[in-house]
């Protein structure tokens, strides 16, 4: 059993940040360098984030950067030297294409081995420090999966009614199973396991947001699927405070209420090209090959059933709630994308056409 009690502001003085080439663990590691009574951030990765002067680490500020892959044995000496006492992991990609796999051959099996791979090393690097007492993982809502069978909202206890058996959901049920795992065997040691769903804002570059981006946007025959944001900001402030305190458990963290997908299409202005599904997913591979849109399996089902879930916890938790709504996200996402694409009328109906068969 944990020996801390939930929301303790036990000590925080040196913080291991992972994932920091990344936007969001970026951004966590300014954040937590500029609390005062945090003494150092060290952020590693195996690239710097990208810097507009060029120089290794200068977007960090205070931070100090370490250049080191979660697989290797530098990290346990990283730990260990520094005496770090919190780590925030971020490093989880998304996709095959994520800069962080790019350096090990890329594909498939290149973010099976940084994700799951590099999550045990980490979690075993922790286990064997001796200052190591707070952990917080950055998951993802995906592990629920996405299901015709699903109930309208999911909560942290609810099992997934389908199991997704690849993919960034499967790495995350996988990485939430070793984060287990690493707690019963260091029941000292406070571990929170943050559930986000998708990520939203003006800075934010996933699947979601190059579909919203396209000129057209194409949607499966008879679905409607519920959507769920969290703003990039609500993001870094639940991360942040789960690094200052003790929160142990699994929350989900999603800003207030849902859209459809129609509703969406409507915000965006962007003309809609209903197709059946076999026809989507045609449509999705071309997208991906022509490197528009990197739709997973696991997105593709999302554009058909939706998801959603139940933040309660979260707020009794930490006595917060996100400052964005999801639609509140949404539209700040799309403030910064501008307006509508000016594709030809015609052109939309011809496409339709071409995908439908008439």
């Amino acid at each position: 059993m944990n020996t801390h009690t939930p929301g303790e502001a036990s000590m925080t003085r040196t913080v291991l940040v992972t994932g920091v080439s990344g936007h969001i663990g970026a951004r966590v590691a300014i954040a937590l360098a500029a609390d005062p009574e945090i003494d150092r951030v060290i952020g590693v990765d195996t690239a710097p984030p990208p810097s507009p002067a060029g120089e290794d680490g200068a977007v960090l500020g205070r931070t100090e950067f370490v250049r080191v892959a979660l697989r290797s044995p530098d990290l346990i000496k990283v730990i260990r030297d520094a005496d770090v006492d919190t780590v925030v992991h971020l490093s989880l990609v998304s996709g095959p294409g994520g800069g962080r796999v790019s350096g090990t051959g890329g594909g498939r099996p290149a973010m099976k081995e940084h994700n799951v791979i590099g999550t045990m090393q980490l979690l075993a690097a922790c286990q064997r420090s001796a200052t190591v007492r707070r952990v917080v993982v950055r998951s993802t809502t995906a592990v629920y999966g996405s299901s015709p069978h699903a109930p309208a909202v999911f909560t942290e206890d609810t099992e997934p009614v389908e199991v997704s058996h690849s993919g960034y959901a499967r790495d995350a049920t996988e990485v939430e199973t070793y984060v287990r795992g690493f707690a019963r065997r260091r029941p000292d040691v406070t571990t929170t396991t943050l559930r986000f769903a998708t990520l939203m804002g003006p800075r934010v570059d996933s699947p979601l947001t190059s579909y919203f981006s396209q000129p057209v946007l194409p949607t499966v025959l008879g679905f409607d699927p519920r959507l769920q944001f969290v703003h990039e900001d609500d993001a870094v402030e639940v991360l942040c405070r789960t690094a200052r305190a003790d929160h142990p458990g699994v929350f989900n963290v999603a800003g207030d209420g849902v859209l459809l997908l129609s509703q969406c299409a409507r915000r965006t202005g962007r003309p809609v090209i209903p197709m059946p599904s076999p026809a989507f997913r045609f449509v999705s591979g071309l997208a991906r090959g022509a490197r528009l849109v990197d739709f997973s399996p696991e997105q593709l089902a999302l554009m058909s059933h939706g998801r959603a879930v139940d933040t309660t916890r979260l707020a009794a938790e930490l006595g917060w709630r996100p400052k964005y709504s999801t639609a509140a996200a949404f539209d700040d996402f799309l403030r910064s994308r501008g307006g509508p694409g000016d594709l030809p009328r015609a052109l939309v109906d011809w496409l339709a056409d071409f995908v439908t068969g008439r």
